[in-house]
């Protein structure tokens, strides 16, 4: 009789550990979200193109037709406070602006490539639990890097920045545009609005613009 009464017992301090969990249905449901539920920090990133021009007082500078060039870099997010749909988004990104146009019948164009950090606030609606629209505004900073100047009539280049007929290097202004996400996979269209006059002439006024829209991920 001890015995019978003994086996159970050793069968179940025998069983491995693991059968000690409780059943499937009774753990908490895994809820997919296209960022965690205690999200506070994201980080992405982007590749894409802008199309970018110049609206200058000089006539020689003054590229009103859009130049397309590269744009691609990362970004991190911060939310603002715990539960809130707000973020503040920044980062740092490789930009080739520029313009084109024609100056006494001779055409000319210009690239301006920056490396720009954006600074702006998102605002996150959750449409379902995989998709997301995010609204945003704010600004960036940009220094430029490399660029040059052609001018097809005259057969002559040179630097964008480093001539005294050229640009100045620092440039800033107001950024605004909304991205999408579906589960991490994230797109966005936006626009540079240049408030910084890049000229080097004081008489004159030179303002970049552009526009770009870039894929990429958020983890």
């Amino acid at each position: 009789m001890s015995l019978v009464l003994t086996l159970p017992a050793l069968a179940q301090y025998g069983r491995p550990h693991y059968y000690s969990r409780p059943p499937v249905a009774h753990r908490p449901p895994t809820v997919h979200s296209p960022r965690p539920s205690y999200a506070d920090v994201y980080y992405g990133m982007r590749i894409g193109a802008a199309f970018a021009t110049v609206n200058s007082d000089d006539r020689y500078l003054d590229g009103g037709s859009a130049k397309t060039g590269l744009d691609v870099g990362f970004v991190v997010g911060f939310q603002v406070a715990y539960r809130s749909p707000v973020y503040f988004e920044t980062g740092l990104s490789y930009i080739e602006k520029g313009g084109k146009g024609n100056y006494d019948g001779t055409k000319f164009t210009y690239s301006l490539d920056y490396l720009e950090v954006p600074l702006v606030m998102k605002y996150m609606i959750d449409i379902d639990r995989s998709f997301s629209i995010q609204p945003y505004v704010g600004g960036y900073l940009a220094l430029g890097v490399a660029g040059k100047i052609k001018d097809f009539g005259h057969r002559q280049a040179y630097s964008s920045f480093d001539s005294k007929e050229g640009f100045q290097r620092f440039d800033g202004g107001i950024r605004l545009g909304c991205g999408l996400q579906y589960d991490f996979v994230y797109a966005e269209l936006g626009y540079d609005i240049g408030l910084a006059n890049i000229s080097h002439d004081y008489f004159d006024t030179s303002r970049t613009g552009a526009f770009f829209a870039t894929v990429g991920f958020n983890f």
